[in-house]
Formats: structure tokens, C-alpha cells, sequence
């Protein structure tokens, strides 16, 4: 009788040395109010009252209802903590070290099941996190996800940590799963509307180095973080918790730069960086919050593929770019009479350009023996001739450019009818907008509303504009890009009667930009427009045009000169005259004088000047 009683009586104090602590309803609240807790569980406060996730995967919670009840998922997790060691990677404290760590220290539990976490383990070894680098991949209008830009996370090994083989780390990345090839109008929409989940990865960085400064031509800013390897350690634990775990993905707010705040958020739990961006996230504005905060330490800027090759092809004159485009298209030039009678010291420039032409030309393609050949033999001619050493001067830090949202107050006449105009533009940047941070020739407008009221209080919506994006890329005698834009929205245009009509419109074109120096950028497009017109017999009436620019920047700040004109399909002719010079008054303040002359066969021409105040604040 006594042998059966001694191993219960062993069995029972063993259950007792490993109960789950009792908790007060009070302990219980605060731990699952505590904002570590909260932040590790994705909670925001919910519309009306409670909590929601961010998460909006069921997988991630131990609990039924652990999505919208922070105290619940708690529970839960207190009951797997002390599961049985036999289920091994299963563990609750092998799936959530996060949260494990957390709760042994605030409720100093000595005693819980020791299970062997064999694939935790293995995937944290191999990491190695010890310091973190955010990184910064400058804006790319040519695709709709990255026209912001984006942020991800580099995480450093005491090994990799400031030794100069970054391209050996792991780099931290949340994204959009695009399973179908979605075009680039449906994807658009989709990301604007949720329509795609998001995930985070982890893979080598000199991947994600290869996808962003070699394929797509991005610049990218390398920020060294002040974070501890206490702090980078504890990030990466709650990374493991969200391995396939799917949120919304949305392009202005639930987007990689604001998944990663809340990354930093786990990491320093003092840092309130989500709590600034509760309408949009935009990459730049949080990289400017991050360095606010005081997180970063110090900045590497790495050039694109583009930029090193324009570089180098700078100082050669017309007839050396002509001979760089034949190098790199036929290494057997190097051998001609013609080309060795070059001096030696512009043979290496040339040579060096047309090496790097060709890798250019060779990005995202498959790999083809002849080019590589090709270029092999002009890497021989460069061993044997190097050129200088390419410097590149540093453009000015994304986040040191204004901040992306806009309000305008404005005061004018249009034909002596004087009026104020008030807008508020959600997003980004024009052509004649403030110029530091960001690049000569792109526009992103988002949302910019204007309201005018004139004389005799006569309020009228003067323009609302869903989307305006430009891409005046200027052509060069090495590369011949194509110029873009497109735009949606309503807008004022002429109509019968004298009367200033507001028209919805879809209208894009293409064409070229040129750049005869530094400081000055033209361009010549083709357009198409469709329209609906109240004072037009169709409802829908289409036209084809032209719009010509000018962009000079000047000592004030901007200056731009544009021309356009519609021709519609039912006889129509619409032009237009404007001019707009920008006065940088502060990084985030600017002053703009506008003048503008339209043409139409419905009402004599019309003239408008304004005086316009612009403040950029996010």
C-alpha cells in the first residue's frame, strides 16, 4: 500500500511546484493593460470601447476571443505556460519567447516546464541579433507599393556589427503577399483597400541589397540604431511569434514602416512611435520620427546602380558617350585603332562607364554567356586601367525633406473677382514644393483638397484631387527613360455661359524630359483626357493634348512654366498658360506666387494670380 501512495504523493507535489499562480482580478487587469503587453499583442483601442488587434490572423492567439481581449489571450498563455514539457517545439514557450520572457519577469516564475525549443533555438543561433540598422530604399514612382519609399529592419551579428560585411546579415522585412500577377491599377487598389495580407520575412540582406539598389535603381539609406543587443534580442524573440502570422496590409497606414514602429516599440517599450501616425504612415515621416526619438546614432548612404553610372559618365563629352555605348554593347572595340589613339586617362572612364552600362542593361534579365563575356573582358580592361575613385556626393537625408502633408492658404483675383482660397493636401510633394530630400522632377499628390471663397461669400469647392503623380525622369546619352503622369479627380474648367464648371477627369500621358544642367529640367508630353462636362452634349467626352514644362531651380526655390491644351472630340479646344515661383522659406514653410491665363471657345480668356502660403506638417 505505502510503494502506491509514495509515487501519488510525488506526482502531487510535482503538480503543486508547477501550478499556474493564482492572480488577483486585480493583478490579472494590470498585467493585461500594461502597454508591453499590449504592444506584444498588436492592441489598439477598439472604435467604441475594448481593444482590437492588429493581427488578423486566429492563429496567432491562444485564446478564442485573444483578438479583441488583451486579458483573455493572458489567460491563455499563463495555462500554455505551464503545458507539459513533452510537446516540445509546440510549447507555448517555444511559440512565444516573447511573451514567456515578459511574464516570468513581472510574475517571477521559477518553476515552469523546461521544453526542449530545438527550432527556436537553431533559428535564433543562426541570427545572432546583437545590433539593428533601419534601412531606407528611396521612393520609386514606377511601382505603385514603393512610390514612398520603404523601411525595413537589418539585424547585425556581434560577428557583422559595424566590420564592413553587412551583405552577410539577415534583413527584417514586412510586405504585401501579391500571389497573381495583379497589374499595377489593381494593385494599387487592392493595397488601398486592404485587399492584399502582410507578412513579415527575414532573408540575407545582400537579397534585398540586390532587389532595391540593383533591379529597381533605389537609392538607400542605412540608419545605425542606439539599441542595446538586450533590445535588438528581445525584438527578434517577438519576430519568431509572428512567423506566417497575416495582418491587413494597407499602402498609407497598416504598412511596413508602421508594422516596424511597433517592431521598436517591442524592442525600447518606452519609445511611443505608432502614436504619431494615427491616419498615415508614410516611410519618410517615420524614419524622421525615428531619428526624433533619438534612435539614431549614425547614417551610410549606399547610390544605385543609376546614379553610380551617371556619375561616372559625367564628365565625358558627347563622342566618349558614344563610345561607351559601343563598349558596352561590343567589348571588341577595345581593341580598335580608334579606340586606344584616346588618351589613357579617358580610355579608363570610358571603359568603367561602359562596364557599368552594361551591368545596367543586364539587371532583371536572364543571364545571357555572351553579355557576360562582354562584360568580363571590359572588367580585364578596367584591372588593367583603373579609373579614379567614384565620388558621389550625398543627396540630402529623406527625412530631412518637408514633412507630407500640406496646408495651403491663398489670396487672389481671377478676371477682378477677388477671393481666399483655404486646401489641405494629405500627401506628398509637387513639382515646385520645397526641393531638399527629394529628387528633381517627381510628384506624388494625394487627396488635395481647395476651398474659395469669394466675394460676397460665395463658397465653392475649387478642386478635389484623388491622385497626381508625375515621373519626369530626363533622358541622357546613355539611358532614354519615358516621362509619365496621371492624375484623377474634379476640377474647375471652363463652361457656358461664363460659368467656372467642376468636372470629374481621368487624364495620363507620356512623353520625355531633358536636362541641359543641373538646375533646370524640361519636358514634352502627350496626353489623353476624358471628362465629364455638364455643358458637353455626350456624358463622356474624350481629348487628346499636350503639356510642355519648364523647371528651374533657383537661388528662391523652384520655378515652374508650363503649357497645355485639350482638344476634345466634339470640337472643344481648351489651353492654358501658368506660371508658379516657389520661396523656400523654412524646411517646412514655403511661399508661392502663381499666375495662370486660360484659353476656351466657351468664354473669353481668363486670368488668375494668387499669393499662396504653404505649411508642410504631418
Amino acid at each position: 500500500m505505502l510503494r502506491c501512495l509514495v509515487p501519488l504523493l510525488l506526482g502531487s507535489l510535482c503538480l503543486q511546484a508547477q501550478a499556474k499562480p493564482q492572480l488577483t482580478q486585480e493583478q490579472r487587469d494590470a498585467l493585461a493593460s500594461d502597454r508591453f503587453w499590449l504592444t506584444l499583442g498588436h492592441y489598439q483601442p477598439a472604435r467604441w470601447s475594448g481593444w482590437r488587434s492588429y493581427v488578423d490572423d486566429n492563429a496567432f492567439f491562444l485564446a478564442s476571443n485573444g483578438g479583441e481581449s488583451p486579458a483573455a489571450e493572458l489567460s491563455a498563455t499563463l495555462d500554455g505556460l505551464y503545458a507539459s514539457a513533452e510537446l516540445g517545439n509546440d510549447h507555448v514557450q517555444c511559440r512565444y519567447p516573447s511573451r514567456t520572457r515578459w511574464l516570468r519577469e513581472q510574475l517571477n516564475l521559477k518553476d515552469l516546464p523546461t521544453p526542449n525549443c530545438s527550432e527556436y533555438n537553431e533559428w535564433y543561433e543562426d541570427i545572432a541579433p546583437y545590433s539593428t540598422v533601419l534601412v531606407f530604399p528611396d521612393a520609386y514612382l514606377n511601382s505603385p507599393s514603393s512610390m514612398f519609399g520603404h523601411t525595413l529592419l537589418r539585424i547585425d551579428s556581434p560577428e557583422t556589427a559595424g566590420s564592413g560585411t553587412s551583405l552577410l546579415t539577415y534583413a527584417l522585412n514586412f510586405g504585401a503577399m501579391v500571389e497573381n500577377m495583379d497589374n499595377g491599377v489593381l494593385y494599387a487598389w487592392k493595397g488601398l483597400a486592404g485587399g492584399y495580407p502582410g507578412q513579415f520575412s527575414l532573408l540575407p540582406y545582400r537579397d534585398k541589397i540586390s532587389e532595391y539598389s540593383r533591379l529597381e535603381n533605389r537609392d538607400l539609406w542605412e540608419y545605425q540604431l542606439d539599441l542595446s543587443p538586450e533590445e535588438t534580442a528581445r525584438m527578434v524573440e517577438h519576430v519568431w511569434e509572428l512567423r506566417q502570422v497575416r495582418f491587413d496590409y494597407y499602402f498609407f497606414d497598416e504598412n511596413c514602416s508602421f508594422r516596424l514602429l511597433e517592431l521598436l516599440e517591442v524592442a525600447r517599450p518606452s519609445l511611443r512611435l505608432t502614436d504619431q501616425f494615427p491616419l498615415t504612415a508614410i516611410p519618410a515621416d517615420t524614419v524622421r520620427a525615428v531619428r526624433e526619438a533619438g534612435l539614431i546614432t549614425e547614417v551610410s548612404y549606399r547610390p544605385s546602380r543609376e546614379r553610380e553610372l551617371l556619375a561616372r559618365a559625367a564628365p565625358l563629352t558627347a563622342d566618349e558617350a558614344r563610345w561607351v555605348t559601343r563598349l558596352a554593347g561590343d567589348s571588341a572595340q577595345l581593341q580598335s585603332s580608334a579606340f586606344a589613339a584616346l588618351p589613357r586617362e579617358r580610355q579608363a572612364l570610358i571603359q568603367e562607364a561602359a562596364y557599368r552600362l552594361a551591368r545596367y542593361e543586364a539587371s532583371g534579365k536572364a543571364r545571357d554567356s555572351a553579355d557576360a563575356a562582354n562584360s568580363y573582358a571590359l572588367l580585364q580592361a578596367i584591372n588593367r586601367n583603373p579609373p579614379p575613385a567614384l565620388n558621389i556626393e550625398t543627396p540630402t537625408y529623406p527625412e530631412f525633406g518637408h514633412e507630407s502633408r500640406t496646408w495651403q492658404l491663398a489670396a487672389g483675383s481671377r478676371e477682378d473677382r477677388a477671393f481666399a482660397e483655404y486646401g489641405l493636401r494629405m500627401a506628398y510633394h509637387d513639382l515646385a514644393d520645397n526641393l531638399a530630400g527629394f529628387p528633381l522632377g517627381a510628384q506624388i499628390e494625394l487627396g488635395d483638397i481647395r476651398l474659395r471663397r469669394y466675394e460676397g461669400n460665395h463658397w465653392q469647392l475649387e478642386q478635389l484631387e484623388l491622385v497626381n503623380i508625375r515621373s519626369l525622369t530626363p533622358r541622357s546619352a546613355l539611358l532614354k527613360p519615358w516621362s509619365w503622369q496621371v492624375a484623377t479627380g474634379w476640377e474647375r474648367v471652363a463652361g457656358e455661359n461664363g460659368n467656372h464648371r467642376l468636372v470629374p477627369h481621368l487624364n495620363g500621358g507620356g512623353g520625355f524630359a531633358w536636362q541641359p544642367w543641373d538646375s533646370v529640367l524640361g519636358y514634352s508630353l502627350a496626353t489623353l483626357r476624358l471628362e465629364h462636362h455638364r455643358d458637353f452634349d455626350a456624358p463622356l467626352n474624350a481629348a487628346a493634348g499636350f503639356n510642355l514644362g519648364l523647371l528651374w531651380r533657383n537661388p528662391l526655390g523652384s520655378l515652374l512654366a508650363e503649357g497645355r491644351g485639350d482638344y476634345f472630340d466634339n470640337g472643344e479646344v481648351r489651353r492654358s498658360l501658368a506660371l508658379a515661383q516657389q520661396w523656400e522659406l523654412s524646411r517646412n514653410l514655403g511661399l508661392r506666387l502663381q499666375a495662370s491665363r486660360e484659353f476656351s471657345q466657351f468664354s473669353a480668356p481668363q486670368t488668375e494670380f494668387a499669393l499662396q502660403l504653404r505649411w508642410y506638417h504631418y
